[in-house]
């Protein structure tokens, strides 16, 4: 079965009730992370993947998705700040494009504009030294990507059912 890119409400729509998701922060040299609770509510910091070539790389990814029994991928859209899409969002689509290959999970992207300043900016508040910051700030990214389009899920879901405030989604 292919990838499919979806977008969130399809996603959403498609998703068993209980079913852990992935995000990604895909740079040239590494790849960051996520990985959410069943009930999709929370998204924690995982992995970095430092990016050697691209078999081996979504090999590990394949891995830890079959471990984690990973439902969908949530895959950050690094976009111009104007929306505009550059070189980096062709990359991140030529990427997902060749994912079929090793993985069959669906795939939605998220707008990852300053995600990784944002989680720069609260390392530094936290006063954490700069080989910790660039050891953590990949996943910590995808985290920060994959709670975005968790928040907005969940907003999604309680929209289309008000009645179910605290029943997940």
């Amino acid at each position: 079965m292919p990838t499919e890119v979806l977008d969130l409400q399809t996603l959403l729509d498609r998703l068993p009730r209980q079913a852990r998701l992935f995000g990604l922060d895909l740079g040239t040299k590494t790849i960051g992370i996520a990985v959410s609770d069943v009930e999709r509510r929370f998204a924690g910091p995982l992995e970095t993947i430092r990016r050697v070539k691209y078999s081996q790389d979504v090999a590990r990814l394949a891995e830890l998705a079959k471990k984690h029994e990973v439902h969908a991928l949530v895959i950050g859209l690094p976009l111009n700040m104007d929306g505009s899409e550059g070189p980096r969002v062709q990359a991140t689509r030529a990427f997902v494009r060749n994912l079929t290959n090793f993985i069959s999970l669906p795939v939605a992207y998220w707008d990852e504009r300053l995600s990784t300043a944002a989680v720069t900016r609260s390392l530094i508040e936290q006063d954490a030294s700069r080989a910790k910051r660039a050891e953590v700030v990949d996943r910590m990214a995808a985290a920060y990507i994959l709670q975005g389009a968790l928040d907005r899920m969940a907003r999604m879901a309680q929209e289309k059912n008000p009645s179910s405030e605290d029943e997940g989604f």
